[in-house]
Order: structure tokens, then sequence, then C-alpha cells
């Protein structure tokens, strides 16, 4: 596996080593020692999730306060997705910048996305597959978005936005600026 910083070094690509010949293929897709020997700290994924979608759905921006505050290492199983991360931490040289990468099943990168952070996605192809792993369980209570299409991030989603598909609750999410619910930056959220 190789890990990668990314122009916000909190956020990490990660591209496994895949093993092929004629008979298919064999990939390690997590090893929780070098992950936490890369990032510095322990990580205990608690849930895996997964989600279907055709083409245009966006999910996002989506994170969680604290104490169900999470950090989400994301992947593609079957067709690909541009995935987002939104730095929401107050008071960071890179508040309000986002890291835009291609996940997908043929090139089998994962982004980690870290606490104090939105994240979304756009699927780029029919039938996409995505899967996370996340280290706090789903609170409502805690709960929290941002407008995917915030003048001031700027995110180029790739597609028309008259081709998103996106939920009742994605479409109505407030703003960067207009929302309290952030992160501070300088903390460790990480103990």
């Amino acid at each position: 596996m190789e890990f990668k910083r990314t122009d916000i070094p909190d956020v990490v690509i990660i591209e496994p080593k895949v093993h092929g010949d004629n008979r298919g293929y064999f990939v390690e897709t997590f090893r929780v020692d070098k992950l936490e020997e890369f990032l510095g700290y322990k990580i205990n994924f608690c849930q895996d999730n997964e989600s279907k979608s055709s083409k245009g759905v966006l999910r996002g921006l989506h994170y969680q306060l604290f104490p169900y505050a999470q950090i989400k290492l994301v992947r593609v199983i079957a067709g690909r997705v541009l995935d987002v991360a939104v730095d929401i931490r107050k008071n960071s040289p890179t508040f309000g910048q986002y890291v835009a990468v291609e996940l997908s099943a043929d090139n089998k990168k994962q982004m980690l996305v870290p606490r104090g952070f939105a994240h979304g996605f756009v699927v780029l192809e029919d039938d996409t597959i995505f899967a996370y792993k996340v280290d706090n369980y789903y609170s409502q209570e805690c709960d929290r978005g941002i407008a995917f299409d915030d003048e001031n991030l700027n995110i180029d989603w790739i597609l028309k936005k008259e081709e998103l598909n996106l939920s009742p609750k994605d479409i109505k999410q407030p703003k960067l600026h207009e929302t309290n619910d952030l992160f501070e930056y300088g903390i460790n959220y990480y103990e």
C-alpha cells in the first residue's frame, strides 16, 4: 500500500498494490497497522457501510459532530465516483478548501476523510457500489451537512447541475458560512 498526503495533508489517498495474473487479481484493501503507522494515531473502525447508486446521484456533504465525529475510509467496489472532502475546521489554513479525487473499481484508490471534514461524492457511472469504514456510529442528533453547491466552496462536481439527483435532506443543507456547527483547528480529535 502506498499512502499519499494531499494538498490538505490530513486527507490521505491510499493506493493498494494489485497483484494480477490470468486468473484475476488480489488486493489488500485495509491494513490497520500500516495506516496507523503512517497517520501517527490509532483508528478503531467499528462499522462498514455500502451504497449502490446510479449516475448523477450526489450524496453529501455530510459530517457528524462530537461525540460522534467520524473518520471515514472510502472506496469504490464497482463503477466510479468523484469523492470530495472539505475542510470545516475554523481557523485552519485550508478552511473551506477541498480535495477531490476519482475513486473507481479500476484504480482501486481509497481516501481517508479525517474528523473535521465534510464528505460527499457524485456517482459517475450507473450501478456504482461505494463502500466505507467509519470509526464511530451514526447519530441523528450529531448529523450535519453543508450545501453541495455552496458558491464559496466552488466544487466542480463534473456533471451538470440538472444531471444531479439529491435527497431532500441534501438539497436543503446550509452553506458553510451559515453554520456554527464546525470543528476547531488545532484540537487533537484523535484521542
